[in-house]
């Protein structure tokens, strides 16, 4: 039975719980009826276990061994089922994305132990191509957090500097990928979490445009701003594995039915100079570094010294992008990640029923288990929700159409934005007694130019644009939606100026 049926008891104490005003001599009534009602739960269970519950394969996973950089959940070594342009590729795929038969713990205490039984769309079609999974990529605690200290297993390390941040959520694929352990890798992002530790990391992170890869699989934040996008070393590696994960699927309503990729390889090379419009509002935030500033904007003169062309485009609701992103992304997260165990309800996708159970029983269990940037939003999204009954979310999303617009604008004159991706360079990883206040800072102190195209859905790239004090400096590239291909191509012709960036040798000459 997927139910225990409701006693008379039950029935009251949920009545007085809600309010509900039923009378002590209508109980027996509305306990006869709920009973009726609820059989329809074991019907649909047994449906579900005949006709729909997927099945595990059986597949060898390891526990790491002499990870230093603390990247890796688990290892495996899975096989490709096809022979395509990912031939011979290892890539990591970042654990809040579904492996079948390999667990998956999401960097929570709150997800520790559940074994997928479905792999997600996204790891199908690698393994498709050609490619080989290598293991499951440590990630932030549920995702909610852009540096890399809140993994319940511990730090990740920025092979760059092992006392800084590899950046968030992804944060085990950047610096798996800086450190060369991987040739691709498999990233989330909602609010900048596949960029994030791409520019950190030195690396080249592609935020696609929203729905142009399948989310099915990967374990939600909030439905409106999640995304999957590949990590990578060279523009021309993400464009190949994005060749191979967009398109639809028919189980992602966020796609349209038709939706197609397209040969993202085949299209880098530009045939006229490019429009780059410089983002002035992306510069001089008040957390911004000035040296990173200098940096993206030498990268840019760089960029025209070679042919293209670059000016500067004032785009004002760039700067409200992060106060919309957190009203969406906290009181949505609350509803949806929290409180309705990770897919909530009222979507026509598919869903995990497994990983809901097993996640919404084991929070409640002990929701001090959840890390501090996901108690702060829990904390302010259910302040919000309280007070304004949702109303305040539903402003910030009837927002999205003006922030769009006005990157929209800027789009009609430029073939793409250019601006830093972050505003800083890899900060240091907190201690594990600093103070919450610090805690909390170092995670969420990076986000305000990668949030705002999570709402808007346009895609996004960040390449290294150079070093500042010997860290690496992310350059984001945006452009029109669905124009992943021009993004790709403008990315690819700053890296052709700029070239590619490598940790130190005796960084990893030590992780060997």
């Amino acid at each position: 039975m997927s139910l225990t049926p409701p006693t008379p008891g039950d029935i009251e104490r949920i009545a007085g719980a809600s309010g509900l005003g039923i009378a002590d001599s209508d109980v027996a009534t509305y306990h006869a009826a709920a009973t009726g009602l609820l059989g329809s739960w074991d019907v649909v269970d047994a449906l579900y276990d005949e006709v729909a519950a997927p099945r595990a394969p059986q597949r060898a996973w390891a526990e790491p061994v002499d990870d230093e950089l603390g990247a890796w959940y688990v290892t495996t070594e899975l096989p490709p089922t096809g022979d395509g342009p990912l031939a011979g590729k290892r890539v990591a795929i970042k654990d809040n994305v579904s492996v079948a038969g390999v667990p998956m713990m999401n960097g929570s205490a709150t997800v520790r132990g559940f074994v997928p039984s479905r792999d997600a769309t996204a790891v199908t079609r690698l393994l498709a191509a050609g490619a080989t999974v290598v293991g499951k990529s440590a990630c932030e605690d549920l995702c909610f957090s852009g540096a890399s200290h809140t993994n319940k297993a511990g730090p990740i390390r920025n092979p760059w500097d092992l006392s800084r941040t590899a950046g968030g959520s992804s944060s085990g694929n950047g610096a798996l990928l800086a450190a060369g352990r991987v040739d691709l890798a498999l990233g989330g992002d909602q609010g900048g979490s596949v960029r994030i530790p791409a520019a950190f990391c030195g690396v080249v992170g592609h935020k696609p445009t929203f729905g142009l890869v399948p989310y099915t699989g990967a374990f939600p934040i909030e439905q409106t701003i999640d995304h999957l996008g590949p990590m990578a070393p060279t523009v021309a590696d993400a464009a190949a594995m994005l060749s191979v994960l967009a398109g639809a699927d028919g189980h992602d309503p966020r796609q349209p039915a038709d939706l197609e990729g397209a040969d993202y390889v085949a299209a880098l090379e530009a045939t006229r100079p490019l429009r780059i419009g410089v983002l002035t509002e992306g510069f001089g935030l008040a957390t911004s570094d000035p040296a990173v500033d200098r940096v993206v904007r030498d990268a840019v003169q760089a960029l025209t010294a070679a042919g293209h062309d670059a000016a500067e485009v004032s785009i004002p609701w760039h700067r409200h992008g992060a106060a919309i992103w957190d009203v969406i992304s906290v009181e949505g997260a609350t509803w949806q990640m929290v409180d309705g165990n990770a897919y909530g309800l009222n979507w026509k996708g598919l869903y995990d029923p497994e990983l809901m159970e097993f996640y919404g029983r084991r929070w409640r269990e002990d929701p001090s288990a959840f890390s501090e940037t996901v108690k702060l939003v829990a904390l302010g999204g259910r302040h919000g929700l309280e007070q304004t009954f949702g109303a305040s979310y539903a402003k910030a999303r009837n927002l999205e159409p003006a922030l769009t617009a006005a990157y929209d604008a800027g789009l009609a004159t430029y073939d793409v934005l250019v601006l830093p991706t972050l505003p800083i360079t890899a900060s240091e990883i907190p201690p594990p007694d600093a103070p919450v206040a610090d805690v909390l800072g170092r995670a969420l102190e990076m986000l305000a130019n990668t949030a705002p195209f999570d709402v808007t859905g346009h895609p996004a790239c960040s390449i290294p644009a150079g070093l500042s004090n010997g860290l690496p400096v992310g350059l984001m590239v945006v452009g029109r939606r669905f124009d992943d291909a021009g993004v790709l191509r403008a990315a690819h012709a700053f890296e052709q100026v700029l070239g590619t960036l490598t940790p130190p040798a005796y960084h990893k000459e030590s992780l060997r």
